[in-house]
């Protein structure tokens, strides 16, 4: 078991290092975590989606979610390595048929995320899947939607997540994992 902690922090340090950080974007003062650099390396891509997807390994996943847009990179890879569906989580009016909407707050302002209606059977395992926790307003709105069409949460999980945000107080009650962590 010691073998495996090793193994993934080695992966998590080579993941970091293909990672370009952009300072002062998208605004003055931001350092923005560029993960194209880690998406065009392939070894770094599949090690990516390896080390997402073995959290969830056994785990009886039945579907993946992916909120738009860059879930729509991660979660369709995590769930053929789960032998899951995907299902995409999207802006408003980007559905072509019946869907359910959840609408949540931002720091200034409100979004809204929409699903399918038919897209989750009740008691359905769910894992949701993006490339950054921030806040964690777009996850827990997520999450909510697909709760409110029956879905049971086994997990929300990230490829980066900015700890000095402090995202995990919107997600109490829910396993979040997250891949790379960053502390500034």
């Amino acid at each position: 078991m010691a073998n495996t902690s090793v193994k993934t922090e080695a992966n998590c340090e080579h993941l970091k290092q293909l990672i370009r950080e952009v300072p002062d974007f998208p605004k003055k003062g931001i350092l923005f975590y560029d993960i194209t650099t880690l998406l065009k390396d392939k070894v770094g891509f599949a090690t990516l989606v390896d080390s997402l997807s073995e959290h969830y390994m056994g785990k009886g996943i039945d579907l993946v979610l992916g909120m738009e847009a860059r879930g729509f990179i991660f979660g369709p890879a995590v769930a053929y390595r789960l032998n899951a569906g995907f299902v995409p989580v999207r802006k408003p009016g980007k559905l072509p048929a019946a869907t359910k909407k959840y609408d949540y707050a931002l720091e200034y302002g409100t979004n809204t995320l929409e699903i399918h209606e038919d897209a989750i059977v009740k008691g359905q395992r769910v894992i949701i899947v993006d490339d950054l926790l921030a806040t964690g307003g777009t996850a827990e709105a997520t999450a909510r939607l697909a709760e409110s069409l029956g879905a049971k949460i086994e997990g929300l999980g990230f490829v980066v997540e900015l700890d000095f945000l402090n995202p995990r107080t919107k997600l109490q009650g829910y396993d979040v994992f997250s891949l790379l962590h960053y502390d500034k």
